[in-house]
C-alpha cells in the first residue's frame, strides 16, 4: 500500500469501530429530504475522518456527505461518505459501510470501504488491483444476464420520479436470476468487485456514493459506465457497472426499459 491508502485503511476502521459501538443506541435522526436522513452518527463519523484527513494531509481538498467542503487548489481530493446506509443504521439493519476515495487531478487513485459489522475492508490502488483482507479479489465469470446476481437502489427522490427507477426494476426482476436491494450503493459496488454481485445500477448517486466503489470494480476487473454505455463520471445522473461478461447484455436491457419511461 501506499501512504495515502495506509492512512485511509486506518481512518475507514476507526470511523467503522465508532459506528459499530454506537449501532444500538438510541440516535438522533434528522430529514435532508423526505426519506433522506441523516443521524449524529454519520455526523460524528465525518468529523472523525476529515478532522484526520486534514491533520495529516492539510493542503488537499475535502468533499463529504454531511457537509465538509475543502477547497484548498489541491490537486488531491478525498471523496467521503462517512456512513452509506443511513436508513439502514437509523434502523438497525446491520448494512452499512464507510467509503473514502482519493482523487488526483480527476482520477480515483485510491478507494477503501469497510463493512464494520462483518469487518470486512475493500481496497483498491490504480494499477496495483482490488483486495479483501489483503487478498486479491475479481469479478465474477457469469456469463448471461439469465445467470446474474443483481443489486440496485431506488433514489432518495423516488416518491417524485418513481417511474424511471421502476421501470428499470420491472426490466430486470423476470431476466436476471435474482435483484437485491440492500440499501448501500458503496457495498453493492464492493460485492460486485468481489464477485457476490454480476452487475449493478442506480440512478442520481453522488460522488460520495460510487468513487470508491468505481475504482474496487475496475481494479477488479469489472466495467462501468452510465445507463448508455459511455464512459463513468463521478457527475454521471446515472451508473452501471458489472462483471464486464455481461455488461453489454445488461446495457441492452436497461435501454429497453428507458422506452417505457
Amino acid at each position: 500500500m501506499n501512504l495515502f491508502t495506509e492512512r485511509a485503511v486506518e481512518i475507514a476502521r476507526e470511523a467503522g469501530a465508532f459506528l459499530k459501538a454506537r449501532f444500538h443506541a438510541d440516535h438522533s435522526i434528522d430529514f435532508k429530504g423526505e426519506i433522506n436522513l441523516v443521524t449524529e452518527a454519520d455526523r460524528g463519523s465525518e468529523e472523525i475522518i476529515t478532522s484526520r484527513i486534514q491533520h495529516l494531509f492539510s493542503d488537499h481538498d475535502i468533499m463529504a456527505e454531511e457537509g465538509t467542503n475543502i477547497t484548498m487548489g489541491s490537486e488531491y481530493r478525498w471523496i467521503i461518505d462517512p456512513l452509506d446506509g443511513t436508513t439502514n443504521y437509523a434502523h438497525r439493519f446491520p448494512v452499512f459501510c464507510v467509503s473514502i476515495a482519493l482523487q488526483r487531478m480527476n482520477r480515483v487513485i485510491v478507494g477503501v470501504i469497510y463493512n464494520p459489522m462483518l469487518d470486512e475492508l475493500f481496497v483498491a490502488e490504480r494499477g496495483e488491483g482490488a483486495f479483501l483482507q489483503g487478498k486479491t479479489i475479481h469479478v465474477s465469470h457469469t456469463k448471461s444476464l439469465a445467470e446474474g446476481f443483481m443489486a440496485t437502489g431506488f433514489p432518495y427522490d423516488v416518491r417524485e420520479n418513481c417511474r424511471d427507477a421502476l421501470a428499470y426494476f420491472d426490466e430486470m426482476i423476470p431476466t436476471a436470476q435474482a435483484v437485491r436491494r440492500q440499501g448501500s450503493a458503496a457495498l453493492d459496488l464492493a460485492y460486485l468487485a468481489a464477485g457476490r454481485f454480476d452487475g449493478f445500477w442506480e440512478l442520481r448517486l453522488n460522488p460520495w456514493d460510487t468513487a470508491a466503489g468505481w475504482i474496487l470494480v475496475e481494479e477488479a476487473g469489472g466495467v462501468v459506465t452510465d445507463l448508455s454505455g459511455k464512459p463513468y463520471f463521478l457527475e454521471s445522473p446515472s451508473i452501471v457497472a458489472s462483471n464486464g461478461v455481461i455488461h453489454k447484455e445488461l446495457i441492452e436491457l436497461l435501454d429497453q426499459a428507458s422506452s417505457r419511461i
